[in-house]
């Protein structure tokens, strides 16, 4: 199917990109209206009702370019340059990991933890660490506006993107950017660690994916665990008495994982939290107070 070059309807332009799209997009035709719409400076829903208006040969080529764009696997995210999560608007770009919709599992658990931990008269320490676009803090922040967050990058490319969405959520007073490994990075314990560190085997992943998102944010090595050993190891040190740490997972990883908390943390509670597919998602650790 070709795009006609001039005079080309709303219609005529998400056929032609859906039927370009189909091999190598799950959502074809949802990826052809959030460009179009892009491209048109317009809401998906303006391009639903507007399917009969005619596009104008700057837009048609801007559109063009987005969806080949999209062909060559760069995610959506990327090509309009930003992302929702937890009901809210981040700025994205190639030097962040693109937030996923199973991440927010990670932040329902934090908020339910914290708000059972604390009065809202309390300050709350929380550290999330290897923040990437900040999109786990930030939503944090916006929900426990007596929180205080410390948010640790080893890229500092992704902290210069994480500066962004700080301010565009006004957040900047309780967030906190540090450059660095890891813990290293804290000033001092914390009441709550978490994170969603590289979990992931290079080879194994979409090949979208590994072409186009940082590295650094995705390797987990050959076996997908090399981070987690390295944070729950330091893990200890860095919180206060009844604190607690949560970990995003890959679906298969929970016993690993529990595993690698419970010689960590002997004493702790260490439970699993599906996400609503029911996969494993976030492996949790209570520590005792005292």
């Amino acid at each position: 199917m070709t795009l006609p070059d001039s005079h080309t309807t709303v219609n005529q332009a998400l056929a032609w990109a859906v039927e370009t799209l189909r091999d190598i997009s799950d959502t074809p035709r949802l990826d052809a209206e959030i460009l179009l719409a892009h491209a048109l400076g317009w809401s998906r829903a303006r391009v639903l009702a507007g399917v009969r208006e005619t596009i104008s040969d700057d837009t048609l080529r801007m559109f063009r370019t987005l969806v080949q764009r999209r062909a060559a696997r760069e995610p959506v995210a990327y090509l309009v340059g930003r992302k929702e999560f937890y009901g809210l608007e981040f700025i994205v770009d190639q030097r962040v990991l693109v937030p996923r919709p199973e991440t927010e599992t990670l932040v329902d658990a934090a908020l339910e933890w914290a708000r059972q931990r604390r009065s809202p008269h309390n300050t709350l320490l929380i550290a999330d660490i290897g923040t990437g676009s900040g999109c786990i803090a930030i939503a944090l922040a916006v929900h426990l506006p007596n929180a205080l967050i410390y948010a640790t990058d080893l890229s500092a490319d992704a902290l210069t993107v994480a500066r962004q969405n700080i301010e565009l959520h006004g957040v900047a007073d309780r967030v906190t950017l540090l450059w660095g490994d890891l813990l290293a990075p804290l000033p001092q314990p914390v009441d709550l660690l978490v994170s969603n560190p590289p979990y992931t085997v290079l080879e194994d992943i979409d090949a979208g994916v590994r072409l186009h998102e940082p590295h650094l944010a995705l390797n987990g090595g050959s076996d997908g665990l090399v981070v987690y050993r390295r944070l729950l190891a330091a893990a200890p040190r860095a919180l206060r008495p009844g604190g607690a740490l949560m970990l995003e997972i890959g679906a298969t990883q929970a016993e690993a994982v529990m595993s690698l908390a419970r010689q960590a943390f002997p004493t702790a509670a260490v439970r699993v939290v599906h996400d609503l597919a029911g996969r494993d998602r976030v492996v949790t650790v209570e520590t005792a107070d005292g």
